[in-house]
């Protein structure tokens, strides 16, 4: 007998019929991803394009983060108020027009019209409708596979973007990566008409104050992680602005966690007096639902850390090229997805708290793995078995966490849950990246500045210039760029090789730091999984 699937009005749905659902809802995921990964490895072509500098453009792949942050939880309580496939595809019209825009942009301000501002808001309307329509086009003993399969095409899109933005870059211009976008969402918003509409029942208002304090408290919040890198989490870099002795990042996410108990404070008041609040605050007492939010905000804090560190090593340490770069990731996209297609199907009634702790598992060996086989006489091939690992772990936590979080409300809620969930993962993202960065660049300058200081080759006039010039960070370059530095500044050439000795060391313990930080997130992560269900989860009613 054919296998049938369900739709949001109780008519089943063909096999066929359900795969295109399941192919526009994965397309949706994967383009909003991919923004965040394609343009990394053009970012100095784009900027001169454009007339701006490589500052101007990680600003606008910044304010691209920030915008979906904000918007992300009213953008899910739009798709309440206007129906889901509606928002959905509202989102990718408005998408559509900032990709379109970009691929034209003749400056900077246009380029954040195009990049940051119209294309995070339509990210911030189709990701939390894309978990709603999920639920309303496939029945519970089907969405753990389809949820799976969503969230493994934005991690594959992480994956394959740099390869993406290479070729484009390399053989055409980083132009066409945009135009080409315009392209796809015309093709979902044809796909988008197959899919079924959860109905709500409901005509609810939106709570303005709300969604201002949320997307203040998630906005500032997110910003303060971002610019860590360039303040200084807690002591302020040199040349950074200070708030009482104290980097400005510190103020920046108290004002932002404060913000953030605002808006839960004016939740409740608003449950009391009977009115609609943007999330419900019974939510976050749901244990089910709190825990699978706590996992998402680990697997991308782990996720988007080892998606910062791996191409880098690649890139800079080793020295391949964006193309060479983006084919070591191949492993990682392959084995994401088979963990994520098949675990459902192989193992439909398997404990999701069980596959989750194993994912965990695969990530935290994956971080261990690399870790350990870094070295100086390391090549690319090193990478190959913990990106396996952390494939296999992501594609896990990916066939099971969607279900789990949707599946902890009634299907009326679960717009709101695409809002938090998103949220979540923005956070995790931000921070995961952020946390790695940071982590490496200070030991990255530790451990380049005491090999400075220990070379009786370097004269101490070098080591004391060395130390104040280079006292809010080292950069991590390559070897070649730094010889070309070197040069340029007319160093002795024994000088030069003890400082590209330095260099190739502290790069490593520079990135074995940030591996190390991952690692620790991966076991902290497993004190969580005890919220997650011991059993495959039904709709609540």
């Amino acid at each position: 007998m054919a296998e049938r699937t369900g739709s949001a009005d109780g008519t089943p749905k063909a096999p066929a019929a359900a795969g295109l659902v399941l192919l526009t809802l994965a397309s949706g995921q994967f383009l909003m991803a991919l923004d965040s990964s394609v343009m990394n490895v053009s970012i100095a072509t784009v900027a001169e394009d454009v007339g701006t500098t490589v500052t101007g453009i990680q600003g606008a792949i910044t304010a691209y983060t920030l915008v979906m942050a904000m918007f992300m939880i009213p953008g899910g309580k739009v798709g309440v108020l206007i129906g889901r496939r509606r928002a959905f595809m509202i989102g990718c019209v408005i998408y559509g027009c900032g990709s379109l825009t970009t691929a034209l942009a003749p400056n900077l301000t246009v380029l954040l019209i195009g990049w940051a501002f119209l294309e995070g808001i339509g990210a911030s309307l189709i990701l939390p409708a894309i978990v709603g329509l999920v639920a309303g086009n496939f029945p519970a003993e089907r969405r753990p596979a389809a949820y799976g399969l969503v969230a493994a095409a934005s991690a594959v899109a992480v994956a394959v973007g740099p390869l993406i933005g290479g070729i484009a870059t390399t053989y055409f211009s980083w132009r066409w990566v945009f135009a080409g976008e315009v392209l796809i969402v015309l093709g979902i918003l044809v796909l988008a008409r197959r899919v079924a509409d959860a109905p709500t029942g409901e005509h609810p208002r939106i709570d303005l104050v709300g969604a201002a304090l949320s997307a203040l408290g998630l906005g500032v919040f997110v910003f303060g992680v971002l610019r860590s890198g360039e303040w200084g989490w807690f002591r302020p870099k040199p040349d950074a602005p200070a708030w009482f002795g104290i980097s400005p990042v510190v103020w920046l996410m108290l004002a932002g966690l404060f913000l953030i108990w605002l808006f839960l404070r004016w939740e409740a008041r608003l449950v009391k007096r009977g009115g609609e609040p943007l999330v419900a605050p019974s939510l976050l007492e749901n244990r089910r639902l709190t825990g699978g939010l706590t996992m998402f905000f680990f697997q991308y804090l782990v996720q988007m850390g080892m998606f910062f560190v791996v191409p880098l090593y690649l890139s800079v340490a080793l020295g391949l090229s964006a193309l060479a770069t983006g084919a070591r990731l191949l492993p990682l996209s392959l084995a994401l997805l088979a963990a994520a297609v098949l675990i459902p199907k192989l193992f439909p009634e398997v404990s999701p708290r069980r596959v989750v702790r194993l994912g965990i598992l695969a990530l935290l060996a994956g971080a261990v793995v690399l870790m350990v086989a870094l070295d100086a006489d390391a090549g690319a091939e090193v990478v190959t078995v913990p990106l396996l690992l952390v494939g296999l772990g992501v594609g896990a936590l990916a066939s099971q966490l969607g279900a789990v979080t949707v599946s902890a409300v009634p299907d009326r809620q679960t717009a709101e849950v695409g809002g938090l969930q998103n949220a979540v993962t923005n956070l995790g993202a931000s921070i995961g990246t952020a946390l790695a960065g940071s982590i490496m660049i200070a030991s990255l300058t530790t451990s380049f500045l005491a090999s400075v200081q220990d070379n009786p080759a370097i004269p101490a006039e070098v080591k004391s210039q060395a130390t104040v010039s280079l006292e809010s960070g080292v950069p991590f370059l390559s070897d070649a760029q730094l010889s070309s530095a070197l040069d340029e500044a007319g160093t002795p050439p024994e000088v030069t090789q003890a400082a590209l000795d330095a260099n190739a060391d502290a790069r490593l313990a520079g990135l074995r730091a940030a591996l190390a930080v991952l690692a620790f997130a991966s076991v902290l992560a497993l004190f969580f999984t005890g919220r997650i269900p011991g059993s495959q989860p039904h709709q609540a009613a």
